[in-house]
């Protein structure tokens, strides 16, 4: 174990074991939900996971520590701590160990902590990527780089529905990641589940995503896996609807001059209050369902590497 890593005993006993480990990550507790919802969800994800006969690993940083599981304390401070709370991803993370910053991942640091602590499935909400309008902002989120170099399975809904799909896909390609769709030939789009996009290939079942990953690794082939997995068909949205809601939530943020990191917690609470709280009551869904999908496979691989 990493000598800046302090797992919980819970988690260090499960790595020590070979039982299935699931990371999450902590920016949807800092920056993707208003309190009390991001606390609710937390708590909620790590239940889902533990249903499954997983071990939930909620991985933020404290204390200048990179914190393997959080405790109920831990998590409060995350939820209430506002604009407190950094927002890391690897160019951060030096800069709030050695600051003793409180410091919330993105899913490009929750895989590092996750990579280094032997953990090799995470499920989040949806990949950062390419945005609009990236020809000339150049904004591209460090996930896709870190998905090219870090071993982690990643379980999420496809990439944020803001961002511009096509492109982040072509992105993943050229970095040579798997975007494996679960029960889908079709990359999902966050709220809605069709983009109208191919995945690199289709998975019907959780033991085919454990082989897979298993052999990529075995090859010595670094560099992570996305499993594209669907919001459930009931907390679905209409995508023409979300596409109309993020088209006046991005010229919201143009006009008030949001950018850099601030662009996607800006766009998800604009949502919100443009579509009266429906687009975080799929986001809640979404997240929970990757979190039981995450542990399933979690078990899956660890079966196949015991």
């Amino acid at each position: 174990m990493h000598d800046r890593l302090s797992p919980t005993p819970e988690v260090a006993e499960a790595l020590a074991e070979g039982r299935p480990v699931v990371a999450l990550e902590s920016t949807v507790i800092s920056h993707g939900m208003p309190y009390p919802k991001n606390l609710e969800t937390a708590t909620a994800l790590e239940d889902a996971v533990r249903a499954e006969g997983a071990v939930p690993a909620t991985i933020a940083v404290l204390d200048g520590r990179i914190r393997v599981g959080l405790d109920s304390v831990a998590l409060e401070r995350l939820a209430k701590g506002g604009t407190g709370v950094m927002k890391l991803s690897r160019r951060d993370l030096p800069v709030a160990l050695a600051t003793g910053a409180l410091g919330a991942t993105t899913v490009a640091a929750t895989m590092i902590a996750a990579r280094l602590a032997g953990i090799a499935v995470f499920a989040t909400g949806g990949l950062g990527g390419v945005h609009r309008g990236a020809e000339t902002s150049f904004d591209v989120s460090a996930d896709l780089d870190e998905l090219a170099r870090t071993s982690v399975c990643v379980v999420c809904a496809g990439a944020k529905s803001i961002l511009d799909l096509p492109k982040t896909l072509e992105v993943l390609e050229t970095r040579g990641v798997p975007v494996l769709g679960l029960g889908t030939e079709e990359f999902p789009a966050f709220y809605s589940r069709n983009s109208g996009l191919p995945v690199s290939h289709r998975c019907d079942n959780i033991d085919e995503v454990a082989a897979i990953l298993r052999a990529k690794w075995q090859l010595g082939l670094e560099g992570g896996v996305v499993l594209a997995n669907p919001i459930p068909e009931a907390d679905a949205l209409d995508g023409e609807a979300m596409e109309k809601a993020i088209a006046q939530a991005l010229k919201d943020a143009e006009h008030h001059g949001i950018t850099g990191k601030s662009v996607t917690p800006y766009l998800l609470a604009a949502l919100e209050r443009i579509t009266g709280g429906r687009s975080l009551t799929a986001n809640m869904a979404l997240i929970r369902n990757n979190a039981v999908i995450a542990a399933r496979l979690a078990a899956a691989y660890a079966a196949r590497t015991a």
